[in-house]
């Protein structure tokens, strides 16, 4: 299974970036992306830059992933889906009726 994860851009030449998450450092594409700046925020997927995030969404991934290692290891995840709890689950805006 491939996940897309959030990084922070950390230094980039316009065609790479070296991005950061969690003390991990990665080189990866930012050709996708109309020349991030330095401190963006970014979902990397195998290795390329494929969107700009803003910092709930990010945080709201690395929830995400934190939750399912938890729940993979027994531990208590639901305070990791804040957002989901006591909620109907919604489609995405683009795949709603019209």
């Amino acid at each position: 299974m491939c996940v897309g994860l959030p990084m922070t851009i950390i230094e980039t030449d316009g065609v790479s970036a070296l991005c950061e998450r969690r003390s991990e450092r990665r080189l990866v594409s930012v050709l996708l992306l109309d020349r991030p700046p330095v401190g963006a925020q970014v979902l990397v997927f195998i290795d390329s830059a494929i969107r700009l995030l803003g910092a709930e969404e990010a945080g709201q991934i690395d929830n995400a992933v934190d939750g399912l290692a938890a729940a993979c290891n027994g531990e208590d995840f639901d305070h990791l889906f804040a957002d989901l709890i006591n909620r109907e689950p919604e489609l995405p805006e683009h795949l709603r009726p019209v």
